[in-house]
């Protein structure tokens, strides 16, 4: 993953118990928020993806 600010990558630990999830975490570099979509049900679809505030 990359932070979509900085644009460095970021490492993310995810819970695979819960299949959706949806919430926000500092960028470990640049400290901004981000927004952390995970479906780990929807097979056509990136099963993490995140986004800046403005896009989420």
């Amino acid at each position: 993953m990359q932070c979509p600010y900085c644009g460095e990558p970021i490492e993310l630990i995810i819970d695979r118990s819960v299949p959706q999830q949806r919430y926000i975490e500092d960028c470990q570099v640049c400290c901004r928020p981000i927004t952390v979509d995970i479906d780990l049900d929807t097979p056509d679809r990136a099963p993490v993806q995140v986004f800046d505030e403005n896009e989420s």
